[in-house]
């Protein structure tokens, strides 16, 4: 009775908690959404449609969507292939490599874009041999997609390791024994074990892909209509005073975050739900 009488908490105390959470949501969270929401549309919806529907907008969105295409399929195998190495096997160094996956959460963003700048601008380590050669990278989609690759590609890894880890070799270790390929093995073992993780990271990874700002700002070279993504064309139209196109692009970028959470919300169900049927 005494240890149970310790969890209960006086009402007041809990209305109180609970308002301050909510209160606190609604700050940070809730009052910025329905402010970006209520800008994009104060010119109305056909504002709106036009200023996501002009070539400079359009051009962001496209390149915004092939970077991440192409980003997140690259962090994905990477983010699997680690996870793999890491939670099945042991072998020296495993500590220094979950470490260098944790490294872009230390670094800042720009400074990753300016690792990227010093190896492949004109300048750089290896520019005047990229330049002999007429090869883009700094100031162009290359220069973008490993900025982005950088920035994102601990999230699968991150979410598969302590999944992984946790489920242990078993399963594996049975299928293997009874003959099945390694590749069999992933595909109708190992892989149907982790596809909600793996899910839930790919879609952590392609949100913070489309929504990158400082990485990439320091390797675009804001050329507009050419390396602007969302962000950085969002930035150009704010400083610009086109207060309206600028939110208008901004709502996309809030869209994808409330369908990101949408989907989160969706597959942490669908894990649960999993889980308790499979006890």
């Amino acid at each position: 009775m005494g240890t149970r009488s310790t969890l209960r908490e006086p009402p007041l105390v809990k209305a109180l908690l609970m308002a301050a959470a909510f209160a606190y949501i609604a700050l940070m969270l809730l009052l910025p959404l329905w402010a970006v929401m209520s800008e994009a549309f104060r010119a109305g919806a056909k504002a709106w449609a036009a200023a996501v529907s002009e070539p400079d907008a359009r051009a962001a969105i496209k390149l915004t969507v092939l970077v991440a295409a192409i980003a997140v399929p690259l962090n994905t195998i990477f983010g699997v292939a680690a996870a793999w190495a890491i939670s099945k096997f042991q072998f020296g160094g495993k500590a220094v490599l979950i470490a260098f996956i944790e490294l872009p959460f230390s670094v800042s963003p720009v400074v990753s874009g300016l690792v990227w700048v010093l190896l492949f601008g004109a300048q750089g380590w290896f520019g005047t041999w990229l330049i002999d050669r007429d090869i883009q990278i700094i100031f162009a989609l290359p220069g973008l997609v490993l900025a982005t690759v950088f920035v994102t590609f601990p999230f699968v890894a991150r979410q598969l390791i302590p999944l992984m880890t946790a489920q242990g070799r078993a399963d594996e270790e049975a299928a293997l024994t009874l003959g099945a390929s390694g590749w069999q093995t992933f595909w109708h073992v190992t892989l149907p074990n982790i596809r909600f993780g793996l899910l839930y990271g790919v879609l952590l990874c392609n949100a913070r892909a489309m929504g990158e700002f400082g990485a990439v700002s320091v390797v675009s070279g804001h050329i507009r209509g050419e390396t602007n993504t969302m962000p950085l064309h969002v930035e150009v139209l704010y400083n610009e005073y086109n207060f309206v196109a600028a939110f208008a692009v901004a709502s996309l970028l809030t869209l994808l975050a409330l369908v990101t959470l949408a989907l989160k919300s969706a597959l942490e169900w669908r894990y649960r739900a999993a889980l308790a049927a499979r006890t």
